[in-house]
């Protein structure tokens, strides 16, 4: 099961390092296209499920280092799913209104109720991120997020939120290679911002606080998953097979006619 391939299991200490980026799981490219358009038919059904039964709600957690493919994840992934159930939040700088509350308020207004689809590209995962690489917090200050996060998640859980969090985990060579096209490519010359280099100048505090977020906020009720994100195709593939499985776990089942609309006579 790609849920048990790319799961980090609780309890357990991350090194990047041990995870190859490049990892394509033995597949052609054109093999795996084939698969994520089966997959696609499938979310597509199974989101159609959610919405009808509003018994749960998916949050979906995407995050990772510049140029990883967040967007495309979205773009190529979550695209099965009908738009009227969908909700995308991206994260950016904190508003004065957000600065004003705890780090969480903003995360918990975006959470979506039941029977839709949760997308965020960044998340609460930034106070622990870039927030301590940047120093833009004391270190006990961020040291204590680790553990909110962990009870926020909980709680949503409990709530009937199933969480599908993903790093997607790209190489600093292929990085490069992608910051190039987008200096080269006209198309994506607005893709690119000179605050990405002074981000990619602290690689390794960077992966180092990811390993950090990635061991530490990895529970039973919200698991990561590090994906293999170097080869665009099969990162897009290996969010939908976690996605499926998720879904199809929750085995529901489709509403029944409503009692009082039995026997009724459509003329």
């Amino acid at each position: 099961m790609a849920e048990n391939r790319f799961r980090v299991e609780p309890g357990t200490r991350v090194s990047l390092d041990r995870h190859d980026p490049a990892d394509t799981g033995g597949l052609t490219k054109k093999q795996a296209l084939e698969e994520l358009d089966e997959r696609r038919e499938r979310l597509k059904e199974l989101q159609e499920l959610l919405y009808a039964t509003r018994r749960y709600a998916l949050l979906v957690i995407l995050q990772g280092t510049d140029t990883s493919g967040k967007d495309g994840a979205i773009k190529h992934v979550m695209s099965a799913f009908n738009p009227q159930g969908v909700q995308v939040t991206s994260f950016k700088t904190p508003t004065p209104e957000e600065q004003a509350h705890d780090f969480l308020w903003r995360v918990h207004r975006a959470v979506p109720p039941k029977g839709m689809v949760g997308i965020f590209n960044r998340s609460q995962y930034e106070d622990v991120l870039i927030v301590r690489v940047e120093e833009l917090v004391p270190r006990k200050v961020w040291e204590r997020r680790y553990e909110a996060i962990n009870h926020f998640e909980e709680l949503l859980a409990q709530s009937g939120v199933v969480i599908c969090k993903f790093f997607l985990h790209i190489s600093k060579e292929e990085q490069r290679e992608r910051l190039l096209d987008r200096l080269k490519e006209r198309d994506s010359h607005w893709k690119f911002r000179p605050e990405d280099l002074a981000a990619r100048a602290k690689w390794e505090e960077y992966q180092a606080a990811y390993e950090d977020a990635l061991s530490r906020c990895s529970t039973d009720h919200a698991p990561w998953h590090i994906i293999p994100a170097d080869k665009k195709w099969y990162r897009n593939l290996a969010i939908s097979q976690v996605l499926e499985e998720k879904l199809a776990a929750l085995n529901l089942e489709w509403p029944p006619l409503q009692p009082e609309a039995k026997g009724l006579i459509i003329t």
